[in-house]
């Protein structure tokens, strides 16, 4: 690879000798600078911009040029420059004049704006449209500055080392993140997309750097901005299908540009809390298509996380019938906790092609993809080829980000580099012990390890078959190279002071791997487990222990029953490119009942209420002992998987289309002595519907049942997701106020409904106090029938985004069409509460379905 940079150096340094630089600055007329206007060179689609300081830069080879500038709200200026060595050339541009002919607007009148919207409503589609495909050139930056850390955040102290370690100077302020890449952009009608990242820089990183939105298009009648945690219902665009009942318009004025009457139109919400846009659109008239747009979101506009974004475009014609972006612009604000930044991340698009014949192999499930050598470009390389100036301040950030880089890099595997990583991590304080654990990475030249020790309190519970528990677990992970695999094993014990019985078993997870850089990014999982454990009736629950232990202390309840086993497990586990995933698993149990030992609770009189360890809603005894062998299988599909190529591994993007998962699971008798004898199966489908202004609709619907059910023991029948606690059960996967074991089956045919409905600020952004707390309604429905013979179901209403994290819900259940009861429960939902997993204490043996 160093040979053939070489020869490539040495090939085009005879070229780039050839090139002149053409460099200067923007000024307003009253002398102040104009940042981030575009610089084009006139007839092409080739130019640069200006950056936050006004100075632009690029190279070209001699000859005569006419520079075009332009800026949003000012008039174009062209200069003609015969182009013989370096050249300097300033460009003064005066705010555009705009020309209002006479107008009279009767009461009751319209103002012409509106009639000029429409126009271009008309035009919309046609011009969304226009072109089959097109590829074109894109450079970004993208700049991230921290204007203010306090010392310290949510309660936590902000270490000084992690300060130094940003770039911040002693008030808190610099650049966090710094990012330029070249790309080739291709498009095909209707939904064919490919990004080619030839070269990506990153501030005092080796990372590849990341890509935010490619175009912006208001000729959609829905706009997506960067994720959808800013909004998952996208905006309405000033252009959209029905716009004038979602904006006001106001012609500011008129103005000629190259022969063509733009029109300046200010666009204004009608209503606060809506997601619409503030602004300035410019149109060109007869043609009716942008021509640019200067447009603002803000917390009014229900923007979710950040505080304001500007999005600034510019349209240039790439054909004599043909406009496209030139110029996109992003610029955030955002204080949260008292951290306060800003953000800009800047486009330039040129050479367009517009209807070029794509090569086969041009489009495929690759959606963005690294160039091998994407972050081996010289410094020279950028600077020959960007076409926007950095600034002084980004300079530096390169500068000593880079060198600090380069230095931890020739030193990571000294043996001094390494003793300090290790004495980062601090002593071992007891105190971690008792409450979050021991976390150490071990690093050395050769065999660098993890391990880690389980807190001790966060891990304890009650129940009465084994009184107060204590389970004591760790890890200890590290890669292979022997074996080309990362392994992890993880031992438990379990010790319950009621019973005194003890309980050990370990597992080993193999995870093969082509390249050390694949540590996290292996396709395939190779896991082996056995020993004796206590495990669920149901090895699918999802009840809490912790949740549990505190129902039978305060309550006299408790839900969870659980079985002792001695027991084998093989499982395999394999993820395609393609969407495809499959398991398979092999589980041999010798199960031994678990009775219950001691009755107590907080209050004596509670003690009644105590159950057997057992579900007496299938069984009227304790099981007898007995064997179990168990082949299980699973095959999961989804359609059109996407994905992100990176120089050493894929990354899922996810597709259009549901998830179809098909499960198997055969109880073999007389194997290893085993009693089962069973064949059960079960087919589901799972999606995320964004419906954009309507919400977002999730579901999970599926059917299943049992072909053979000759010996099935209570712990193998089908058991479904229940709930009787106020903190809710998984959502889209439970049930929440069925009562644990209650519709559990082994009938030949059954079938299931989870179904939510998030409304994300509809209907609520007309509340007054919703509205502005930013507080979205949730609705939905969860439905079990089983062999015609019983039905259970749930409507629930709720609300969700409280904090941020918090959601209610006010659920109704019904058995076999008659209410039962109703119900609160309280989880996590909203922009960020999707971020907090619900983890059970209990480790799973084998995926349950």
């Amino acid at each position: 690879m160093k040979v053939l940079l070489q020869i490539f150096l040495i090939l085009i340094i005879p070229f780039a000798s050839q090139s002149q630089k053409v460099y200067g600055t923007v000024f307003n007329d009253s002398g102040d600078l104009l940042p981030y206007a575009s610089i084009t060179i006139k007839g092409t689609t080739r130019g640069a911009s200006a950056n936050n300081k006004a100075r632009f830069s690029f190279s070209l080879s001699p000859g005569k040029y006419v520079f075009v500038c332009q800026h949003i709200g000012y008039e174009t200026v062209e200069k003609t420059v015969n182009l013989q060595s370096d050249t300097e050339i300033s460009f003064i541009l005066k705010e555009q004049k705009l020309t209002l002919n006479e107008v009279v607007i009767q009461n009751g009148g319209e103002d012409p704006a509106y009639e000029i919207i429409r126009q271009a409503i008309k035009k919309r589609n046609q011009y969304d449209k226009e072109v089959n495909g097109f590829q074109c050139d894109r450079y970004s930056k993208d700049l991230v500055k921290l204007n203010h850390l306090p010392k310290k955040v949510l309660g936590q102290k902000v270490p000084d080392e992690d300060r130094q370690g940003m770039g911040l100077d002693s008030t808190g302020k610099g650049i966090i993140y710094l990012s330029e890449s070249i790309s080739k952009i291709y498009t095909q009608r209707p939904d064919k997309f490919k990004m080619e990242v030839i070269s990506s820089r990153v501030s005092g990183s080796g990372g590849f750097g990341f890509s935010f939105p490619t175009f912006i298009s208001l000729y959609k009648n829905n706009v997506s901005v960067f994720a959808e945690q800013l909004n998952p219902r996208g905006f309405v665009s000033p252009i959209a299908d029905g716009a004038i009942g979602y904006y006001k318009f106001k012609l500011l004025g008129s103005y000629f540009e190259d022969g063509k009457m733009i029109n300046s139109i200010r666009v204004t919400p009608r209503r606060k809390y809506e997601p619409l846009f503030t602004g300035i659109i410019n149109i060109i008239d007869d043609t009716w298509r942008i021509h640019s747009f200067d447009l603002l979101l803000t917390k009014t506009a229900q923007l979710e996380l950040i505080d304001s974004l500007s999005i600034n475009q510019l349209y240039v014609p790439v054909s004599d019938e043909v406009w496209r972006v030139k110029n996109q612009l992003l610029q955030f604000k955002i204080n949260m906790f008292g951290v306060s930044a800003t953000g800009q991340f800047l486009s330039v698009y040129s050479n367009y092609k517009i209807d070029p014949v794509f090569n086969k192999d041009v489009f495929n499930r690759v959606t963005i993809k690294y160039d091998t050598a994407v972050n081996k470009k010289s410094k020279e390389y950028w600077d020959s080829i960007r076409p926007v100036p950095l600034e002084k301040e980004e300079l530096k950030d390169y500068k000593v980000k880079d060198s600090l880089y380069q230095v931890r890099l020739d030193s990571s595997k000294s043996q001094a580099s390494l003793d300090s990583l290790n004495k980062r991590q601090g002593k071992i304080k007891p105190a971690a012990l008792l409450l979050g654990g021991i976390n150490r990475t071990h690093f050395k030249k050769k065999g660098t390890y993890s391990w880690r020790i389980d807190g001790i309190l966060p891990n304890m519970e009650y129940n009465n078959a084994e009184g107060v528990v204590v389970n004591l677990g760790g890890m200890i992970s590290k890669h292979s190279p022997a074996l080309r695999s990362a392994l992890k094993w993880e031992p438990h014990i379990r010790y319950g002071f009621s019973n005194t019985h003890v309980n050990a078993w370990a597992n080993l997870d193999i995870t093969p791997q082509r390249k050390l850089r694949q540590m996290n990014a292996g396709t395939r999982l190779i896991s082996l487990s056995g020993g004796k454990r206590v495990t669920e009736f149901f090895r699918g629950s999802s009840l809490n222990p912790i949740s549990n232990s505190f129902s039978i202390l305060l309550y006299g309840q408790n839900f969870i029953k659980t079985y002792e086993n001695w027991f084998g497990n093989i499982y395999y586990n394999k993820t395609y490119e393609n969407g495809v995933r499959f398991f398979v698993n092999a589980l041999y149990e010798d199960r031994i009942p678990l009775n219950n030992t001691t009755l107590y609770t907080f209050r004596k009189k509670d003690s009644i209420y105590i159950t057997p360890n057992y579900p007496q809603q299938l069984i009227n005894a304790q099981f007898t002992p007995h064997q179990a062998f168990i082949i299980s299988g699973s095959i999961s599909i989804k359609p059109g998987q996407k994905y992100i190529q990176l120089p050493y591994q894929k990354l899922p993007l996810g597709s259009k289309y549901p998830t179809f998962t098909l499960s198997y699971a055969k109880g073999i008798k007389n194997i290893f002595g085993s009693d089962v004898d069973f064949d059960k199966w079960q087919f589901k489908v799972t999606d995320d519907i964004n419906l954009r202004l309507a919400g977002l609709l999730k579901y999970n619907i599926g059917t299943g049942g049992f072909l053979n059910h000759k010996e099935v023991p209570v712990m193998d029948y089908q058991h479904f997701n229940g709930n009787m606690g106020i903190l809710a059960g998984t959502y889209v996967n439970s049930f929440q106020m069925e009562e644990y074991y209650a519709h559990s089956t082994i009938d030949n045919l059954y079938g299931f409904l989870h179904l939510e409905h998030h409304l994300n600020g509809l209907l609520t952004n007309k509340i007054p106090l919703f509205k502005r707390l930013n507080w979205n309604l949730i609705t939905g429905t969860n439905i079990l029938l089983v062999n015609k013979k019983s039905n259970y179901s749930e409507v629930f209403f709720g609300i969700e985004n409280i904090l941020k994290v918090i959601r209610a819900d006010y659920v109704l259940s019904f058995n076999n069409g008659s209410k039962v009861k109703s119900d609160i429960r309280l989880g996590f939902g909203g922009i960020l509460g999707s971020g907090f997993i619900k983890v059970s204490q209990r480790p799973k043996a084998i995926p349950e379905f």
